[in-house]
């Protein structure tokens, strides 16, 4: 397992080795789903069993990444 984030890691053993929240088998990809699609903060921890610091932890994660991407349409 090897820490890429606060609170996110990778480990090959887990979901392919995709980013999840550590501790877990919640793909950070799947809390930026449900957050892009409305969904609650509080409905989201309680779904997925994670606490509010995961979820922004997720978010900040996903910054990190688009901030040094180029910039494409998106469709």
């Amino acid at each position: 397992m090897k820490q890429i984030a606060p609170r996110i890691v990778l480990d090959e053993k887990v979901q392919a080795g995709k980013p999840v929240i550590a501790g877990t088998r919640v793909p950070v990809a799947v809390i930026l789903g449900v957050l892009a699609a409305g969904e609650t903060m509080e409905r989201i921890m309680s779904e997925y069993r994670i606490q509010r610091e995961d979820i922004l932890a997720a978010i900040a994660y996903a910054a990190s990444l688009v901030s040094g991407e180029d910039i494409r349409e998106v469709s």
